[in-house]
């Protein structure tokens, strides 16, 4: 069985876990599917970080935030914060998982938007759990990505953005957030030296 077919089976069993309806792990299971179809046609390594990124980001809102709405959690899997080509257009989510999903996809920010802790804090909570918990997953990877300029650019943003948008939305992702901080800083620390 392929890594992306592995963590399909994690994603549907953790919704079942939770207590999801049929219907609620089918949207959240085709979300995952509709966001590796670029994924399985580009990356040809499945051991890239960027590979199984939409399921980690669902388990990540299944583990750590718990009751998110099923539209958020599929909002999550097709939000791409980082690689262009493996976005998906606003018009397949809203073809393949509903209106509701595609809205709140079409409002969740990009890094380096401008007003991007605006934005953040006037998000809904359920599309603002979701921008969280994938942007958490990309930034947990970053340190894979040998760019010490793209590593400060990253570690700015989220230092006046994210980490203290999660600390005033849901203690456990805060938790993840400042452990990043940290570690990262040290990393930077580290790349100066």
């Amino acid at each position: 069985m392929e890594r992306h077919e592995l963590m399909a089976a994690s994603v549907a069993s953790a919704a079942q876990v939770r207590g999801l309806g049929a219907e609620a792990v089918h949207r959240i299971s085709r979300s995952y599917a509709l966001a590796m179809e670029p994924r399985v046609a580009t990356i040809e390594d499945d051991h890239d970080p960027a590979y199984l990124h939409p399921g980690r980001t669902i388990l990540l809102l299944f583990q750590d935030v718990g009751d998110v709405p099923v539209e958020a959690l599929c909002a999550a899997a097709v939000h791409e914060t980082e690689r262009p080509d493996l976005r998906v257009s606003v018009h397949e989510i809203s073809e393949a998982l509903g209106a509701g999903v595609a809205d709140i996809v079409s409002v969740l920010p990009l890094p380096g938007d401008e007003g991007l802790l605006e934005r953040l804090v006037t998000l809904e909570r359920p599309a603002l759990l979701a921008a969280l918990a994938e942007r958490l997953d990309q930034l947990r990877h970053a340190h894979l990505r040998q760019d010490p300029v793209w590593w400060r650019a990253i570690f700015a943003e989220a230092e006046a953005a994210w980490v203290p948008v999660a600390e005033r939305t849901h203690p456990r992702l805060a938790d993840r957030y400042r452990h990043w901080h940290r570690t990262f800083a040290r990393r930077l620390q580290k790349a100066d030296d």
